[in-house]
C-alpha cells in the first residue's frame, strides 16, 4: 500500500541534513503521507571517517534540535546506530515501507553507501529517491568546456555564478504525519557522542547554538550587523566580523539556497564577497567529488615524495598554542577552547605548521578534524593542501606567511592575542607579535619570563622560511609545468 493510505510511511533519512526547512527529502515525503524520520550513526562501514570530537558534540545538540523540531510538528525522531543498509532493512520490515528519501551526499564512501542502499531498494522493487540541497551544484554535471572538472576556482565561479539554476528555498512543512507504529530505537544519549570525563566542551556551549534555529538566528544576524561591514572586517580576528556559519553549514541546519536567497535582495560589497566564499565551499567539494582521496594524498602527484619532517615535540607545541609566535598560538588556543578559528588565523597556523615547521599538511589536516566543530570532509582538506601549495589552485610555494608581520598586519592592537594568550597581556602593542624583542626590563616589570610562562619560538622564523624555500624548490618545476595545464 502507498503512503497516502496513511499505513505504510516513508522512510526519510537524516545525516548531514539536520533542518526541516528547505529539505527536499522531507518535503516530497509529507507530500505523499506520513513520515518515518531515521537517524542513522553509522560508524561501523570501515571507509566512512569516524567525525571529530568536536564534531559529536556539536551532532548531538544539532540531533536533539531537530527531534525537538520534528515533535513540534507531528514526528518524532528515531535514533539508530549500526549499517546504514541493515538498519533501513529493519525500519523497511517494521513499517512496510515502500519508499526511502535522503538528501545526496558527496563524501566519497558515504555517497558509496547511498549508492549500494539506492541499488538495493530498487532491485528489491522499492522506490529509492534522493534530493539536492547541501550544494547549489552538483558537481558531476557542472563541467568545462573540454568535458572535465574544474581545477581552478576563478573559472569554476564563472560556471556556477552563470550556469547553474539555484532553486528557492523550499518551506518548512506546517505540519507533518509522523509514522505511529513500532520500530526500536535508541535514546540520543545511547549515541554517546558527549564528552565526559572530562567534560571540555565547556567553551564550545558558550561560544554556539547547535541545530536550526541556532542557524537561522546566526544568519540573520550576519545579514543585520557583520554584512555591511564583511568585506572589511572579514580578515580582523578580534571582531566578529565573519559570519561563522561553517558549522551551521556542514551539519546542513541551513543550505547554500537559503544563505542565497537571504543576500539576494542586497547589492553591498559584503554581499558579493560572501557568495565567493560560498563558492569555495562548493569548490572544494567540486574537487573532492573528483578525488576520492583528497585527504589522503596531494592533489599534486609531485608533493607526494615531498620530505616533510617528523618532530612529535613541535606537532604537540603547535596543537597546545605553544610555538612561541602570539598570533598561531591565540589561534589554536580558540580552537580548543571554542572549536572553531577564525578563517585568516587558520591560513596562518597552518602555513606555519607546513613552511615553518616542516610538518605534513595531513598531520594539520587531521587535528582540524578532530577539533573543529565545522570540520568539513572537503572543505578542510582542500584548504590544508591550498595552503601546501599541493592542492588545486594552490597558493604558490613562495608564499610562506610571516606570523610576526600577520599579527601586526590583522591584530595591530593585539585585542585576539591579549584574549587567548594572557601570560604576554601586559605587553604594549609594539612587542605583543614579537614579545622576544621587548627589553628584559620590561619583561621584569611585568612579571613576564619567556621560556617558562610563555615559550620562546621554537623555530627561527627568517632561517625556517629559507629552509622551506629550499624544500620546495626541488618540486617547484614540476608544479609550475601542472599549473600551466590548468584547464581556464
Amino acid at each position: 500500500m502507498n503512503g497516502r493510505s496513511g499505513s505504510a510511511p516513508t522512510i526519510v533519512l537524516f545525516r548531514r541534513d539536520l533542518r526541516v526547512g528547505d529539505n527536499a527529502a522531507l518535503a516530497a515525503a509529507v507530500d505523499l503521507g506520513s513520515v518515518l524520520a531515521l537517524y542513522i550513526h553509522d560508524e561501523e562501514n570501515e571507509n566512512i571517517r569516524p567525525m571529530g570530537a568536536a564534531s559529536r558534540w556539536w551532532l548531538h545538540h544539532s540531533l536533539d534540535a531537530l527531534g525537538q523540531k520534528l515533535q513540534a510538528s507531528g514526528a518524532r525522531l528515531i535514533f539508530t546506530r549500526g549499517r546504514t543498509r541493515d538498519v533501513v532493512a529493519r525500519a523497511i520490515a517494521a513499517s512496510g515501507a515502500k519508499r526511502v528519501h535522503w538528501n545526496r551526499r558527496y563524501e566519497p564512501a558515504e555517497a558509496a553507501v547511498d549508492a549500494a542502499l539506492k541499488t538495493d531498494l530498487r532491485e528489491a522493487g522499492l522506490i529509492a529517491q534522493s534530493f539536492d540541497g547541501a550544494l547549489l551544484h552538483e558537481p558531476s554535471l557542472l563541467k568545462t568546456g573540454s568535458g572535465g572538472y574544474y581545477k581552478v576556482y576563478t573559472p569554476f565561479w564563472r560556471a556556477l555564478n552563470g550556469g547553474v539554476d539555484r532553486r528557492d528555498p523550499i518551506d518548512a512543512p506546517r505540519s507533518i504525519k509522523g509514522w505511529n507504529g513500532k520500530f526500536d530505537g535508541l535514546s540520543l544519549d545511547d549515541l554517546d557522542l558527549l564528552p565526559k570525563k572530562p567534560d571540555w566542551a565547556g567553551g564550545l556551549a558558550c561560544r554556539w547554538t547547535p541545530g536550526e534555529d541556532g542557524a537561522r538566528q546566526r544568519l540573520q544576524a550576519f545579514e543585520k550587523d557583520d554584512l555591511p561591514d564583511y568585506e572589511r572586517q572579514r580578515d580582523i580576528p578580534a571582531l566578529q566580523g565573519t559570519s561563522r556559519l561553517s558549522p551551521h553549514l556542514a551539519f546542513g541546519e541551513v543550505t547554500p539556497f537559503q544563505i542565497f536567497a537571504a543576500l539576494h535582495q542586497s547589492d553591498q560589497a559584503g554581499a558579493a564577497k560572501f557568495r565567493k566564499e560560498i563558492a569555495w565551499r562548493e569548490f572544494s567539494y567540486h574537487l573532492l567529488f573528483h578525488n576520492r582521496d583528497l585527504r589522503e594524498r596531494s592533489f599534486r602527484p609531485e608533493f607526494e615524495g615531498f620530505l616533510w619532517r617528523h618532530d612529535a615535540r613541535a606537532l604537540d607545541a603547535w596543537q597546545d598554542g605553544r610555538t612561541g609566535y602570539p598570533i598561531v598560538d591565540a589561534g589554536m588556543r580558540e580552537l580548543w577552547q571554542t572549536g572553531w578559528m577564525h578563517n585568516r588565523v587558520r591560513m596562518i597556523a597552518a602555513s606555519f605548521l607546513i613552511k615553518d615547521l616542516m610538518l605534513d599538511w595531513r598531520d594539520g589536516e587531521t587535528w582540524f578534524w578532530d577539533t573543529l566543530v565545522d570540520a568539513d570532509p572537503a572543505n578542510n582538506p582542500a584548504s590544508w593542501q591550498w595552503v601546501a601549495g599541493s592542492g588545486a589552485d594552490a597558493a604558490p610555494y613562495f608564499r610562506i606567511f610571516n606570523p610576526v608581520l600577520q599579527g601586526e598586519k590583522f591584530d595591530p592592537h593585539g585585542d585576539y592575542v591579549r584574549r587567548y594568550v594572557p601570560e604576554i597581556a601586559a605587553l604594549p602593542d609594539r612587542y605583543l607579535h614579537r614579545p622576544w624583542d621587548a627589553p628584559k626590563s620590561l619583561l621584569e616589570e611585568n612579571q613576564i619570563e619567556l621560556g617558562r610562562g610563555y615559550p620562546k619560538p621554537i623555530v627561527d622564523h627568517g632561517a625556517a622560511r629559507d629552509r622551506a624555500l629550499a624544500a620546495y624548490h626541488s618540486v617547484r618545476g614540476k608544479a609550475d609545468t601542472n599549473e600551466n595545464r590548468e584547464p581556464s
